[in-house]
């Protein structure tokens, strides 16, 4: 479906009137919670919800780890909640244990969020339940809730809409006809709008692009500067993310020559997964793959650590909606 919904394929206007209902019902459920206050549950600090409105990933877990960093360098705790998908045999609401945790008790962004950025994060289907168990287990100021933003049952201080700037809205159709799960004009009632790929900021969104920064073994954790990768050009590369391709134009731009394999988002892997990749090649994947591989690992495997990189402009439209949700509670 992904295809066609981002080649616009006609046959899929057979699947208009279904699509019609959705939209007609999600927008009616949006303004149930808009029009009726206690149903929303409103946590006592700021809630910064990080979104999309299309299926597959945006790159919301960059923003939301880039978001972290950028919290922390003007003084603020920041905590993160989730949804936790793929979680299995977990008890809900869960403070993820970097140490402990699994990614299939924990979902792969999860943990590889408390693992890189060292701070709290609670993982529940129901998220303002998971906001409550994370303002009892830690000293925060601020909430994340990564991908959240059809979780109208918590209140939010400001919401972050990710695009992908390859892909757009595809036909801008809801489901099933296209990708959107709201309809497209939801893009003007939130506070920012961020466009992944895109080169620069412009009057409809703010640009993010995601730079690499280093390539780490994960065997031995050594890391080396991604431009200064002496590995080899031919790799094998993976990607169980939401626009594979994107990652192996990543690794494209570093001068390397990826014989991609693409797996579903949020992709499970054993050994036999990596059959058709040539062992003799260094393997490259991604760091939310990596999290579910480290436990059989090769010595030649690596994953490409990135870093989003955001515009002052953006920083200062953040910093701006922040004092005003602090001056409101």
């Amino acid at each position: 479906m992904l295809r066609a919904w981002y080649q616009s394929s006609p046959w899929l206007k057979l699947l208009r009137p279904l699509s019609a209902v959705y939209a007609s019902a999600v927008v009616r459920r949006r303004h149930r919670y808009l029009n009726d206050p206690e149903r929303v549950w409103l946590a006592p600090i700021p809630v910064i919800v990080v979104g999309n409105i299309t299926l597959g990933g945006t790159g919301k877990t960059p923003m939301c780890i880039w978001l972290i960093s950028y919290l922390q360098s003007i003084g603020l705790k920041p905590g993160v909640i989730s949804r936790g998908y793929g979680a299995e045999g977990t008890e809900f609401p869960h403070l993820v244990d970097p140490l402990v945790d699994t990614p299939e008790q924990t979902g792969d962004e999860p943990l590889l969020i408390a693992r890189r950025c060292a701070v709290p994060v609670v993982i529940d289907p129901d998220r303002p339940r998971a906001a409550q168990y994370l303002l009892a287990s830690a000293q925060v100021d601020v909430i994340i809730s990564d991908d959240g933003l059809q979780h109208y049952a918590l209140g939010r201080d400001l919401e972050i809409l990710i695009l992908d700037a390859a892909r757009g809205l595809g036909n801008a159709r809801c489901l099933p006809e296209g990708p959107l799960r709201e309809p497209a004009a939801r893009l003007r009632s939130v506070d920012i709008v961020v466009s992944n790929g895109q080169a620069a900021d412009d009057a409809n969104a703010f640009a993010m692009t995601l730079a690499p920064v280093a390539l780490v073994n994960m065997c031995t954790g050594d890391r080396i500067p991604a431009a200064q990768w002496q590995g080899g050009q031919e790799v094998e590369a993976v990607a169980g993310i939401g626009n594979p391709q994107r990652f192996f134009n990543t690794l494209k731009g570093l001068s390397l020559q990826p014989n991609g394999h693409a797996f579903a988002d949020h992709a499970q892997y054993t050994p036999a997964s990596f059959v058709r990749c040539d062992p003799g090649k260094p393997l490259i994947m991604t760091e939310k793959d990596a999290v579910k591989c480290t436990g059989f690992a090769r010595d030649n495997w690596w994953y490409l650590s990135i870093d989003a990189s955001l515009s002052d402009a953006f920083a200062s439209r953040l910093q701006q909606c922040l004092e005003t949700a602090l001056r409101q509670r």
